[in-house]
């Protein structure tokens, strides 16, 4: 019989990646989000459910007879406010959890992040390493892997996936400062040398790995979900600009002003970078994601250079597209007038 998936923030970057993954595997999906669905090759493909995952009885509706979920729906860090973000990742794991536990659902995914590890000090961060999450985001997220093993012992399959940031064709956000600055030959900026080594993520390892955690016997697990291959932030983004034969030049910021600046930008809520961002980019962060390729067999397929390369060619293939689109989710453009003020002083 035809397996059946929901995918909760089905409409954004992951969910929209992961709906195009289980449909070539013949899933039945369904995407259930409260951002209607954009991605056109996928309308009249799937099923789409414009839904609040803290609306339990619209989720016990859809939910019945689904044999898989993700639970990939999150309320972002640029959303700033404590309130909304408790309330959408906390409130709201709560819920899909405990409705896919009473329609009897074989297996849940979650998709934490690694921002709970913090700024990263026992390099590379294990599974087994000291949580000390940053800002609201992390900590919601700390809170929802708490609520997941909780329904784990209920009786409810549930396996937890750590993501690094993970970027892809389509993927816009923060990183779309950086394309245009590669686009436009314009300078661009990151926050300390450079010469740190960051881990990133392919979308498409992302969804496999996803895949496997649905299917493997194990669970009540966690595992990191990183590249292999990773280099420092001048070695990535140079390789990028030089395949572009771009004039753009990479200029370092000095890390603690910059850091105190975005801050206060943070607190009036005139930029959308967050805590978690600027003070985890100057510095090594990278994870160990040896227990995800023992117990899993996964084994991810790009570095950081392949998938930052991947993503530059799609915004420049579709800038005349993107230019002009803003909201709050990876899958547009971030608000950055203010930023684009401060660089040009």
């Amino acid at each position: 019989m035809q397996k059946k998936i929901l995918i909760t923030g089905g409409t954004g970057f992951l969910g929209v990646h992961l709906a195009r993954h289980f449909l070539k595997k013949n899933y039945a999906v369904t995407l259930f989000d409260l951002s209607r669905l954009d991605a056109k090759d996928l309308i009249g493909k799937v099923k789409f459910v414009k839904g609040d995952v803290r609306n339990a009885k619209l989720l016990s509706k859809f939910l019945k007879n689904q044999d898989f979920v993700v639970h990939a729906a999150a309320a972002l860090p640029i959303q700033v406010s404590k309130k909304a973000i408790y309330s959408v990742n906390i409130d709201g794991t709560k819920t899909v959890l405990n409705e896919s536990l009473k329609q009897k659902v074989k297996r849940l995914v979650f998709i934490s992040s690694t921002a709970v590890y913090g700024v990263p000090k026992h390099l590379p961060e294990k599974e087994t390493s000291p949580i000390n999450p940053i800002g609201w985001y992390g900590i919601s997220k700390v809170e929802g892997e708490k609520l997941c093993l909780e329904y784990q012992r209920k009786g409810l399959e549930i396996n937890i996936l750590r993501p690094k940031t993970f970027l892809g064709i389509e993927r816009l956000g923060v990183f779309e400062l950086w394309f245009e600055a590669i686009f436009s030959n314009h300078s661009l900026f990151i926050l300390g040398n450079g010469n740190n080594k960051y881990q990133l993520l392919s979308v498409s390892d992302l969804v496999m790995a996803v895949e496997k955690a649905l299917n493997v016997k194990t669970s009540g697990e966690i595992f990191n979900i990183g590249a292999k291959k990773f280099d420092t932030w001048r070695s990535d983004l140079g390789f990028v600009i030089k395949h572009a034969k771009s004039k753009s030049k990479i200029r370092s910021l000095p890390t603690l002003p910059s850091q105190l600046a975005l801050q206060i930008l943070e607190i009036l809520r005139l930029s959308p970078i967050a805590a978690w961002h600027y003070k985890t980019m100057p510095i090594d962060s990278y994870v160990s994601i040896r227990k995800a390729e023992k117990i899993l067999n996964w084994h991810p397929k790009k570095s950081n250079q392949d998938l930052f390369l991947e993503s530059y060619l799609w915004y420049k293939k579709n800038r005349k597209d993107i230019i002009g689109r803003k909201g709050n989710t990876h899958r547009v453009g971030w608000n950055f007038k203010i930023l684009n003020l401060v660089s040009k002083l």
